[in-house]
């Protein structure tokens, strides 16, 4: 049950959604919507006999209450225990049985639920997601077993994890007000308190037909999938789903640097992020530029901060930035470098800042947007070939609202970028204050706590 590159990395950057019907393009989706208000959203793959078969939520961690971080996650957990209608664990042995998989993930902006299976299998995963979807028990002892295994879940991918504590400090002191600063799976002293109401009321609350899609991607066609989903999730009632409330990010005015010292740590390393928007919130007009700025800076081995950070200068062992347009709040522009080996990280650091001040000075060559685009819109017809990443873009774009037809077009509109408008993207979002910088260091002689932090 995972919270949640190459080929995934263009699939989080195409990220957008669907409510009627698209343009023949890049994945040819057909959509409906059921009478209860589901949003249905099928994709014909006839390579093989098998379906990619997924429910999206519009809930995750952005939306529990304050103080109950990880509700969103524990429910997700939960769900794979037993309705009135299939004992617990029975759902998961069901789709073994029938020769599939499934599984599921929470993210800051929706919960999704999948399986893969035989196309002739479809009506029976249908019919195990709709019984979940409002028949779920909470019983009180798997509340209870399932704490553990979310508890310790944290301690394996965060307390364990040097780097994974210091993103999650990361994310808690660059988002001064906007829920992307919790964890998604929660706080350990808030899971401790998660009650068994709290669980009952973010199901009672987002768990509703009107407020999910399906998605289906593979060897059927909508006309085979459009009566199934009105037999077995169209008898659901769509209930009242209160809008979340629009959630803001104040203006970031101080530049902030947090550190963290380990003994676990072998290899230092420092990051800095920026605020940038994303497809639905900020300056959106940026989006699709500052792809174009991710891949020239960190798109593989040519990239500009990897051949002047690691091949000519060699102050670097690795060095990239990161972007990503796909979601409902704002996002972050960033970049990361770690030394080469015996190397000295200030020396590094003095390295990258110099590439950062270049962009601003200097900006970007439309020789480098030109070889960024290729490289873009040709992993876009790799994303064709996975109807798992086919299923997981169209519903994280379907759940975030915004249209599919943008999803087609995005090769003709990253085609579009110009260096003016990268460098524009530059201008808006490598501002002069609002950075957050993070060391992470190894233990020095003499250390006695593993941990230490400031900022400035």
């Amino acid at each position: 049950m995972a919270l949640f590159l190459r080929t995934i990395t263009i699939l989080a950057a195409l990220t957008v959604a669907a409510p009627a019907s698209a343009k023949a393009g890049l994945f040819e989706p057909e959509t409906a919507v059921l009478d209860n208000g589901m949003q249905v959203i099928v994709v014909s793959k006839t390579r093989a006999p098998i379906v990619t078969h997924m429910v999206w939520y519009k809930a995750g961690s952005i939306d529990e209450p304050l103080g109950k971080s990880g509700v969103a996650h524990f429910l997700e957990h939960l769900m794979f225990k037993g309705t009135t209608n299939t004992p617990s664990g029975e759902f998961s042995s069901t789709i073994a049985r029938n020769g599939g998989n499934d599984n599921a993930f929470t993210s800051y902006d929706y919960t999704a639920y999948f399986q893969n299976i035989a196309a002739d299998r479809l009506e029976l995963v249908m019919q195990l997601e709709a019984d979940r979807m409002t028949n779920l028990i909470l019983d009180p002892a798997e509340i209870e077993t399932e704490r553990e295994v979310v508890l310790e879940e944290r301690r394996t991918r965060t307390d364990n994890s040097p780097g994974a504590r210091l993103r999650e400090q990361a994310m808690a002191a660059f988002y001064l007000n906007h829920p992307y600063r919790r964890p998604i799976i929660g706080w350990e002293s808030e899971i401790r308190a998660i009650t068994q109401q709290d669980l009952e009321d973010f199901y009672g609350r987002w768990y509703a037909p009107n407020n999910a899609v399906l998605v289906v991607v593979g060897d059927v066609t909508m006309e085979e999938v459009l009566p199934l989903a009105e037999k077995t999730y169209g008898v659901i009632p769509a209930r009242a789903v209160e809008p979340p409330p629009v959630q803001l990010e104040p203006e970031h005015i101080i530049d902030q640097e947090i550190s963290m010292r380990d003994a676990n740590v072998r290899e230092p390393s420092w990051s800095k992020r920026y605020l940038a928007p994303s497809y639905l919130y900020g300056e959106t007009e940026h989006a699709y530029a500052l792809q174009v700025l991710s891949e020239i800076l960190s798109g593989g081995s040519t990239s500009r901060l990897y051949n002047a950070l690691v091949v000519e200068d060699e102050t670097a062992s690795s060095a990239g930035a990161w972007y990503s347009p796909s979601s409902r709040g704002p996002s972050s522009l960033g970049f990361w470098v770690a030394p080469a080996r015996d190397g000295d990280l200030d020396q590094a650091v003095a390295a990258m800042e110099a590439q950062i001040a270049l962009l601003r000075d200097e900006g970007v060559t439309e020789d480098e947007v030109s070889r960024a685009i290729i490289r873009l819109q040709d992993s876009a017809e790799l994303a064709k070939d996975s109807f798992r990443g086919i299923a997981r873009l169209l519903g994280a774009a379907a759940t975030i609202g915004r249209d599919l037809d943008e999803v087609e077009a995005w090769p003709e509109r990253i085609g579009s970028v110009t260096a003016e408008d990268v460098n524009a993207a530059i201008q808006a979002v490598l501002v002069d204050a609002g950075s957050l910088s993070t060391r992470l260091l190894p233990l020095e002689n003499g250390d006695v706590t593993p941990a230490s932090g400031d900022r400035s």
